[in-house]
This record gives C-alpha cells, structure tokens and sequence, in this order.
C-alpha cells in the first residue's frame, strides 16, 4: 500500500463527530458507529432538540431551506400532473422527501460536485440548474438536457449506484489536482445492495478521497421492503466495513440534514475522508407513475408518515420563531407556482423530433450494423412520406 494510502488512513478521524485518537493505526470501533438514533434538531411538532454534536442552523438559513422546500414540493406535484396529461414519460417523484433534495444541494460550495440519482431532480434544479433543462431527460428526450459542467451537477442516473463510482472518480481527480473540491453522491437504500456501492466505498476509503455518500433510506427499493436488502442494525452501519465514519440523521428534519451533511463536507474539505451519511424518510408516492404501491404497503403505512412532513415540522418552529410570516409564506408560494407554470409552459411546447439522431451519438464512428439499420430507417420514413409500400430510389430519404 502506498505511504499517501496509510497518511490517509491515519488521518481518517480529522473533523469526525464522535472521532477518537488512533492506537496504532487501527480507528476506534465508536469513532466509525453512527449515532443510536436518527440525529433530530427540529422534531415533527416543530421544537427544537439540542445535540451538542451539531449545531441548529441559524434562522436564515433555515429560512431560506423552508423556501426551496416549497419549491420542491411544487415541483413535484407539477411534474406528476404533466405526466397524467402526457408531457412527460416519467417521474420519480421526491414528494416527502424534499428535505434530502434540498440539503444536498445547498451544503455544497460552488466548486463541489452533486451525482444524483433517477429521484433527485428537486436537488439538481435547487443546486441552480434550469427545471426545464432538468426535466427533458424525464419527457423521454433524446438526452439530458443539461452541461454538467455549469453546475457541477453530473446527469441524473436511471442505473443503480453507477452514478457513486463515477462521483468517488472526480473526487480522486480533484484531490490529485490538489483542489478544494468535495463530492456529494446521491442513492436510495436500494443502490446499497449494488456491487457498485461497495465498490465506490472501498475505493473511497483506500484512497481517502473526499466524497460524501449520502443513502436516502425511504424504505423501498421498488416493492422491496429494507428488512428483505437488509438485516445490518442500519445502513450507516455498513460504514465501519470500510473503515469511514457513518451517521444516521431524520431525512424529514431540513435543520438536522443541514448540520449533519454539512458538518461530513466540511471535514472532507479538510482532508478527513469520506463519510457516509443515511437518512431516514419516507416515499410517499409511488415509484414511479408506472408503479401501483397498494401491491406492497397499505395506505395505513403511508398515513404514519404524515406528520413527520419535513414542510409542516419547518413552518411550524419557523412561526414560532416569528420568522415566517403569512405575507412571506404567500410570497414563498407564488415564487413556487411561477415556477410550476414555467415548467408547463415549457413541457406543453411541442418538441421537433429527427429520428436519425438515434444513430448520430452512440460511437464516434457509426459500425456497419448502424449505417444498415440508419439506412432502413430513412427509407421506411420515405415510403411513408410518399404513402407508397415499396421503396423507390427518388423517395429515399436524404442524409441529415
């Protein structure tokens, strides 16, 4: 192992919550262990719990949070109307989740990295990037619809815990460039039962590179239920395997998202390594437009859920606070239903479909099998042009 491996192993608890001196090289098992409990700063009736570990945010930022929450949740309900009416193929839809999308987004510096999954479209367009650019790869466009580059937010991800390997990549680059950035790669509980996971994990540890591997835990993995993926006390617990901090944190409690992820970015910023940090929430909708929940949970399971809406918890200590007023909170909506009709003025506008690009983007140079398959292509489209059942040599259709 390289001597840069072991500097990075023996400085692997810099920053840590709960971290410990090392003896001879091997990390504390209770420097590694996240909390018994989920970490909760705002509980569901909307008063404040103090954790000596983490720091309740400040009333601004929170402020802010509760406004990108709103946004989030109309977002949602937007994009799963738009899919009823036919403007867009799918949508995993976030709604319940919104306190994960927007943390994510906003512990990030300007030079950090976002890898988001399928489900994550409210952090991609809270991290800065256009709803409708977002949401072209959701309408059953060709392509994503956004530069990866302008934001530094990778395309959202259809395959499982790809997206993880790809995050813990950039990272080593960064750190071998000697730049400040931080990585925070996004999955659900489902991508934990992934090879890719472990993969991203142990190379992120071996190497020490500053990612943040952030597990929305929202129960199912489709219509698989946690306990059948797995029977570990929780997923953070899976952490201590390879040798990084893990934390546990309620996904509906925006305060207690903020302090935990922001606290696991601060200490790989400063050269402590990656953490994994796995929140529990809840899916309140279905999986996808396509998916029918009642198959595999009851609505009684679903009602739990309710009161631990992260909206209501927010809006309730923030009004106790005297910090969100009724003619801030109408402000805060109307700056969420002008998004809303941004995106349906921009999905209900009819999209210019060119066939051939089917085959334009898949090699830098198109194989044999792809000119053939091209070809037939123009000149079916050419003999329905021309409404006649056999090609003709004067119907073909031109090349783009």
């Amino acid at each position: 192992m390289s001597t840069a491996t072991n500097e990075g192993r023996n400085g692997m608890l810099g920053g840590a919550p709960g971290g410990g001196a090392r003896d001879g090289g091997t990390t504390p098992d209770s420097a590694l262990l996240p909390s018994v409990e989920p970490v909760q700063l705002v509980d569901p009736d909307g008063h404040h719990h103090t954790d000596e570990r983490y720091p309740l945010p400040d009333g601004d930022r929170l402020l802010d949070a509760y406004g990108r929450l709103i946004a989030g949740r109309r977002i949602n309900d937007q994009a799963n109307a738009l899919v009823r009416q036919g403007r867009m193929a799918v949508y995993p839809s976030s709604h319940g989740q919104e306190a994960c999308q927007v943390a994510a987004a906003v512990v990030l510096g300007a030079e950090d990295w976002l890898f988001p999954t399928y489900r994550d479209t409210v952090a991609v367009i809270t991290r800065g990037v256009d709803p409708l650019q977002v949401l072209t790869l959701l309408r059953g466009d060709w392509h994503g619809g956004y530069d990866p580059h302008e934001h530094r937010v990778a395309t959202q991800a259809t395959p499982l815990a790809t997206q993880l390997l790809h995050a813990v990549g950039v990272a080593h680059a960064a750190k071998l460039r000697g730049e400040s950035t931080v990585v925070l790669a996004m999955c659900g509980d489902g991508a934990t039962s992934e090879g890719d996971f472990h993969e991203a994990l142990n190379f992120a540890a071996v190497f020490h590179v500053p990612v943040v591997f952030f597990v929305q835990n929202n129960e199912f993995a489709i219509s698989v239920p946690l306990r059948s993926q797995s029977v570990a006390p929780s997923l953070a617990h899976k952490a201590i395997g390879y040798g990084m901090p893990g934390e546990r944190v309620d996904g509906n409690d925006l305060a207690a998202l903020l302090a935990v992820l922001g606290s696991a970015v601060d200490r790989a910023r400063d050269g402590g390594g990656p953490t994994l940090v796995e929140a529990h929430t809840y899916r309140m909708q279905a999986h996808t437009n396509a998916d029918d929940a009642t198959r595999y949970r009851s609505a009684d399971d679903v009602e739990r859920w309710v009161p631990k809406d992260p909206i209501t918890r927010l809006r309730t200590y923030l009004r106790a606070l005297d910090l969100l007023t009724v003619e801030l909170e109408r402000a805060l909506a109307d700056e969420a239903d002008a998004i809303a009709a941004a995106i349906r003025k921009g999905l209900n506008t009819e999209v210019t479909v060119n066939p051939a690009e089917l085959f334009e983007y898949v090699y830098t140079e198109k194989t044999t099998q792809l000119r053939e398959q091209a070809e037939q292509l123009r000149e079916e489209l050419a003999r329905d042009a021309a409404g006649t059942g056999t090609p003709t040599s004067d119907t073909k259709a031109d090349r783009p």
